[in-house]
């Protein structure tokens, strides 16, 4: 099934679902317009049992190069800013409460809100050739929102120091202070997000469903209310099917059947 309006492309195939930036000549550019299919697409998202996993693409040269300027200096108003960086801010958090997996797929530039979408997805392949940076300094404008994703994704050190001097760095540094997990040659950047997107739905979803909010929400609690949390989270999840049957699995040395459950 595929659908398409004129920002944004969606494809479902096998229980992946791709989402594709499509305003290539505007470098992709978050206009409201785009904010608003992203955000209706993930609320569809979080209520569809169907999908499993999902990939954030894009069409053209970049990625995402960040809220649209030309259209934001039309509106000269801090209440209007106000609540754009507020819907922009309640997109990338809801990336965060899908109960599936996302990953990113960079082709191109991620600037700006761009690399703050980036780093608001659970998982990051980009082609080798892809560039990043949070270069809202550059005209002014302190990369304020971005930073939240980017400081929960790099050591502070290394984001401050993009945050402050808005140049951009490689794929290959991007990998290496752990804002993307793949820097992969441009050729087989489509290969390498497919086989890790099957990788994920090859898993239970129960299971991935309970991880995933785990791990964000025990990074936000002190040690000892994290690991009482998780110690609640495990304990309901090896009473689900799935773990029972992975449990049974292992033990008769046999590979998983698992069972058809709901992920909400």
């Amino acid at each position: 099934m595929s659908a398409t309006d004129s920002v944004l492309s969606r494809e479902d195939h096998a229980g992946i679902t791709t989402l594709t930036l499509n305003r290539p000549q505007q470098f992709n550019a978050l206009s409201e317009a785009m904010l608003q299919a992203l955000q209706t697409q993930l609320d569809a998202l979080a209520h569809d049992d169907q999908v499993r996993c999902v990939i954030l693409a894009a069409n053209g040269r970049a990625f995402c190069a960040g809220h649209d300027l030309r259209e934001m200096h039309a509106t000269p108003e801090q209440a209007y800013y106000q609540q754009l960086f507020e819907r922009c801010s309640l997109l990338m958090q809801s990336l965060r409460a899908l109960p599936v997996p996302v990953i990113a797929k960079v082709q191109g530039l991620a600037t700006a809100a761009g690399c703050q979408l980036v780093a608001s997805c659970d998982l990051a392949v980009a082609a080798d050739s892809a560039r990043f940076a949070v270069s809202g300094i550059n005209v002014g404008l302190f990369c304020s929102t971005p930073a939240v994703a980017l400081t929960r994704n790099l050591p502070i050190k290394r984001a401050f120091e993009m945050l402050v001097t808005g140049k951009f760095i490689d794929a290959a540094t991007a990998a290496d202070w752990g804002l993307i997990n793949q820097a992969v040659p441009e050729t087989q950047l489509d290969a390498a997000t497919e086989a890790l997107a099957r990788e994920i739905c090859s898993k239970p979803a129960i299971s991935m469903a309970r991880g995933k909010a785990l791990v964000y929400q025990q990074q936000m609690m002190a040690l000892p209310n994290a690991y009482a949390h998780a110690a609640e989270v495990m304990a309901c999840n090896i009473m689900d099917d799935e773990a029972m049957e992975g449990i049974a699995a292992f033990l008769e040395k046999r590979a998983p059947q698992w069972p058809s459950t709901r992920l909400r």
